[in-house]
């Protein structure tokens, strides 16, 4: 039961950064991708309907791990204090701007939100990668590089599914942003994620080398204006990195914990196996419906 619910963990931290990490990369390139107000209407539409929903996964992700594995929670958030605080800051100042901008007149007021959009999704996009990164090396360097490297994934990411979900100008600049974010993306992953598998078990050094690989081909296909099958490679490269980094973390959480000593009482894990059988099944239904609802590219002036 122990391994069940890390790889279920491991599983809602995957779809929390696979879909949030396209939503990140859409809030931080909003200025780039816009020349004007429909621009900016259009890009934003692109995850209006999904970003909050995007977010149960991590609600999910951290209540599941409050209930199978307290100690890891416990330690993770406090150890993390300040980024996780930064980050859930980050995150509700994100919600307030693209929840008000619909419902403000001013160009101030716009300003402020789109400013509040930029900032909430770096911030995250940021921070998650620095705690990670912090969390499986322990050294500045790290956490600075998994930063980065997280935040320009998530850019990649985004850049590549507004190509995917709009047309004319707006279609082309999320293009070449795709292809700008690749410059600084692609090279970091190249080099630090094979690294990444060092403390874990031999499969991890394969999920490593496919998440720099579709990373890879995330590209090529941006090039050749293939949004779809690059939007496939991008989400692959962060299921394949996330796979990485928790394959890492299953022998050891937290530095001088085991996931053994980490975990609930078996009958805990019993009742949370039930309440999983109904509530797992419903998060993915609800994403999946949304997203067939909402497949449709959008064109400007659609909001």
């Amino acid at each position: 039961m122990t391994t069940f619910w890390f790889i279920v963990i491991a599983f809602l931290w995957t779809g929390y950064f696979v879909l949030e990490g396209f939503d990140f990369g859409v809030g931080a390139l909003l200025p780039l991708l816009s020349r004007s107000e429909a621009d900016r209407r259009q890009v934003l539409g692109t995850i209006g309907p999904v970003w909050d929903g995007n977010e149960v996964w991590l609600i999910t992700a951290i209540g599941a791990m409050f209930a199978a594995f307290p100690a890891w929670y416990s330690g993770l958030l406090s150890g993390f204090y300040l980024a996780v605080f930064l980050v859930i800051a980050g995150l509700i100042v994100r919600g307030v701007g693209l929840e008000w901008r619909g419902k403000v007149h001013s160009r101030r007021e716009i300003a402020l939100c789109d400013a509040g959009i930029v900032v909430g999704s770096v911030l995250p996009a940021f921070l998650w990668g620095a705690i990670f990164g912090n969390l499986l090396f322990g050294t500045a360097p790290a956490t600075v590089l998994g930063g980065a490297l997280s935040l320009s994934v998530a850019v990649l990411h985004g850049a590549v599914f507004v190509a995917l979900k709009t047309t004319g100008g707006v279609r082309a600049r999320a293009r070449r942003a795709a292809l700008l974010a690749a410059v600084g993306a692609l090279p970091m992953a190249i080099a630090t994620l094979p690294s990444v598998p060092g403390r874990g078990p031999a499969w991890t050094l394969g999920t490593a080398l496919l998440a720099a690989s579709a990373l890879a081909a995330g590209v090529t296909l941006v090039w050749g204006r293939r949004e779809g099958w690059a939007f496939t490679a991008t989400a692959t490269a962060i299921a394949a990195t996330t796979a990485t980094v928790f394959g890492v973390l299953w022998t050891a959480p937290l530095p001088g914990l085991t996931l053994a000593e980490a975990a609930s009482a078996p009958y805990t894990l019993t009742v949370l196996t039930w309440i999983g059988l109904f509530a797992l099944p419903g998060v993915i239904a609800y994403q999946a419906w949304t997203y067939w609802v909402f497949r449709k590219r959008l064109t400007a002036g659609v909001h």
